[in-house]
């Protein structure tokens, strides 16, 4: 019976991370995330794995099943839920992660909530939650008993021996399954780059603790809404230097609480205030944790170093704290909030400059362990841009794993009768964007030609022709918008090409031609002048 293992998203980026697995021409999707935009992709709001090849056959899904609760692993599910209801798997906090979000935009779901460690059966499908270590409570790794064999998905993961909840990698349980044989491993390879092991999360503790007792004023502490970890540990810190706590940031108002129902965050019920009570307190004596680590453009912290927001202005005597590290294409906005709040006159430590920040994902020798402890016969590199991949894929063959390979979105592995293959380009994988309230297979044609728009700016040329004789009525008129300063002169010349192009068209004339002749003409003339082409728009009316 054929075992296919299909990449949607995640392979190749930071994000999207989705894959279908296959059994007998039945489907389950594990993880269904998102990407946020880098700079070059203009006007766009989030990017989606490319489903078509699911939706292509929505009698074959079965099912959904997540690793954990980030953004980058559930948060496409609304969008996807949107056109296929099937039953989601996950630990407590990745269903309540998810549910939140879905209820937001109001679609009804199967959400389902398992423990870890128990075999669950689902149609062609038996899986088991394995607990591992991460940036987030209750990270899993997945295990499928498969008529092939064992396939196992890590997970995001680390092997940090001191995690904050408690609930280190289950090795124990990842050794359990190389002595009965994994057939295939699929793993986090997002610092297979990075020589050596991660340190712990709870090596934070001491760090976060002094930055947090030399502040004189207010503290302002941003980090991921979905960092629970993370979070506690600013709390702690806050706690214990006398402050009380505000939170800040839609999706930290709302996780936090979340996080706590579950028993996943232990805060104080007498050091937390609403944020408008707590800013009445003097400065000394708060601390706000807040969204906006990665300098989205609306999130609390960017409208703070803009001095934009509706209530934290921040000066001289304050302290800010980014405890995380930009992902992959946000440097650059994360770099501008912090020039911003340094000009309003903060201290700010951020992962360049303090210990505020370690990582969830595992380093090289974390890796080459877990490889050793499952024994798999065949290797995949997941999540990661292509060079962590390939990083990973060689420390796998260094380490005599029998088969790897290298796959990129769209590529599939096939287990068939004790052989496994690549199939390249197996599945659809483009980027979907989100732009608006409009979600597209492909906007690469707008986002060029807003990339043309930004760099060159666009020229509206006017004009009246009757269409009978010929004869201009009214203009050519031209007007600009980010083209430059004082365009009259090069506008000038423009227009008496245009009007000696017009007099030589046949008569009569029709609109479609006078548009073309007058955006050629005026592109001509503006590139001869300027070596500049902006986007040329004609408007016709006709008499």
């Amino acid at each position: 019976m054929t075992v296919k293992v299909s990449f949607l998203g995640g392979l190749g980026d930071i994000g999207r991370n989705c894959a279908s697995l296959e059994i007998d021409g039945k489907l389950a999707l594990i993880d269904c995330g998102l990407m946020f935009p880098d700079e070059h992709m203009l006007g766009v709001d989030l990017v989606l794995p490319d489903f078509s090849s699911v939706m292509a056959r929505p009698g074959d899904l079965e099912c959904v099943i997540l690793t954990h609760g980030h953004e980058d692993h559930v948060g496409a599910l609304a969008y996807f839920l949107h056109d296929l209801d099937v039953p989601v798997y996950g630990t407590a906090l990745a269903i309540a992660f998810a549910r939140s979000r879905i209820d937001e935009v109001g679609i009804p779901a199967d959400l389902r909530a398992v423990g870890t460690g128990e075999w669950v059966a689902h149609g062609s499908f038996r899986f088991m939650l394995i607990p591992v270590s991460h940036s987030i409570p209750q990270g899993a790794g997945i295990a499928f008993d498969t008529p092939e064999g064992l396939v196992v998905h890590s997970g995001d993961f680390k092997l940090d021996p001191t995690p904050i909840d408690g609930v280190p990698t289950d090795l124990p349980e990842f050794a359990d399954l190389g002595r009965r044989g994994v057939r295939l491993l699929l793993s986090d390879s997002t610092n297979a780059e990075v020589p050596g092991f991660v340190p712990s999360e709870a090596s934070l503790a001491q760090p976060l603790y002094e930055i947090v007792v030399e502040t004189k004023g207010r503290l302002v502490a941003a980090c991921f809404a979905s960092h629970i970890h993370r979070v506690q540990q600013i709390i702690d810190a806050a706690v214990d230097a006398g402050r009380y706590v505000g939170l800040l940031g839609r999706s930290m108002v709302r996780n936090v609480p979340t996080a706590e129902s579950l028993g996943l965050i232990d805060i104080p019920s007498d050091s937390i205030l609403p944020i408008e009570e707590l800013l009445r307190l003097p400065p000394e004596q708060t601390a706000i944790v807040s969204t906006g680590s990665q300098g989205e453009p609306f999130s609390a912290l960017s409208l703070m170093a803009a001095g934009e927001h509706r209530w934290v202005k921040i000066g001289e005597g304050d302290t800010v704290l980014i405890s995380a590290r930009p992902i992959p294409g946000n440097e650059m906005k994360v770099s501008r909030v912090i020039n911003g709040l340094l000009r309003r006159g903060a201290r700010v430590f951020h992962g360049n400059n303090a210990q505020v920040h370690v990582s969830g994902h595992a380093a090289r020798e974390e890796l080459k362990t877990f490889i050793n402890v499952v024994r798999p016969r065949a290797f995949v590199p997941i999540h990661g841009e292509f060079r962590h991949l390939r990083a990973h894929s060689d420390l796998a063959a260094e380490m005599k794993v029998p088969e790897v390979f290298l796959c990129e979105d769209g590529d599939a592995v096939v287990l068939d009768g004790g052989a496994a293959r690549l199939e390249k380009g197996a599945v659809a994988a483009a980027h979907v964007y989100v732009d608006g309230l409009e979600v597209a297979g492909s906007v690469h044609g707008v986002i060029r030609d807003r990339r043309h728009l930004a760099e060159d700016g666009v020229v509206v040329v006017t004009l009246a022709v009757d269409v009978r004789t010929g004869e201009i009525i009214q203009g050519p008129d031209l007007e600009s918008h980010g083209f430059m300063d004082d365009p009259q002169a090069v506008f000038e010349k423009a227009v008496v090409a245009v009007v000696d192009v017009l007099g030589t068209i046949e008569i009569p004339v029709d609109a479609e031609a006078i548009e073309r002749h007058a955006r050629n003409t005026v592109n001509r003339v503006i590139g001869a002048e300027t070596g500049r082409k902006p986007v040329v728009i004609p408007v016709v009316l006709e008499v």
